[in-house]
């Protein structure tokens, strides 16, 4: 799926220069040129990365990223301002999580680096996510088997650490065949 760049910035010129950067790479750009508005976009569209100005009327970026990521906590974002100050880049990393702050005027290698990174960044954590509920499926799968067969998940060492299996244990066959139907059933859900 084409990734999609959301860029706010109150001064057109300055969306027009970014989505000039972008217009190599195979994104979706989204142009804004308030956080108002923008908003409104993020509702209606999957947005992987946001880009933001800083000094908007209406809302600051530092306070419309820290909405982004209230409201799309998956969303990565970065903050572009022509005019950096300490406090801006602590609400923006405090309040709002900001993956990297940005400095205008960026040179195009630079801003386009960070949205690569920033989507590397984000398909990470989509697949930690996918990760997370694989394992959490598979370990409700194995409480399923212990309540059914108690002892089932006890792994008994020699005294060298390898796994011995004792002569009354079931039989392996039939466990592995129970364990993965049990699990093809989790994955259903």
């Amino acid at each position: 799926m084409t990734p999609t760049i959301l860029l706010v910035d109150d001064e057109v010129g300055m969306l027009n220069v970014l989505r000039r950067a972008l217009a190599r790479e195979s994104y979706r750009v989204l142009m804004s040129s308030s956080a108002p508005q923008a908003l409104m976009l993020l509702k209606r569209h999957q947005v992987d990365v946001v880009v933001s100005d800083e000094r908007m009327p209406q809302m600051s970026g530092s306070e419309f990223l820290a909405e982004v990521c209230q409201t799309s906590p998956e969303t990565v974002r970065i903050l572009l301002t022509g005019n950096p100050t300490l406090e801006s880049a602590l609400c923006g990393i405090n309040d709002g999580r900001i993956f990297r702050y940005l400095t205008k005027p960026c040179p195009t290698a630079e801003f386009t680096a960070a949205i690569r990174e920033a989507l590397t960044v984000r398909n990470l954590a989509v697949k930690s996510r996918r990760l997370l509920q694989v394992s959490r499926r598979q370990s409700q799968a194995l409480r399923a088997l212990e309540v059914e067969h108690p002892g089932i998940t006890a792994v008994h060492r020699t005294s060298k650490g390898s796994i011995c299996v004792s002569s009354d244990a079931i039989n392996l066959d039939t466990l592995v065949d129970e364990i993965e139907a049990e699990l093809a059933r989790y994955e259903m859900e």
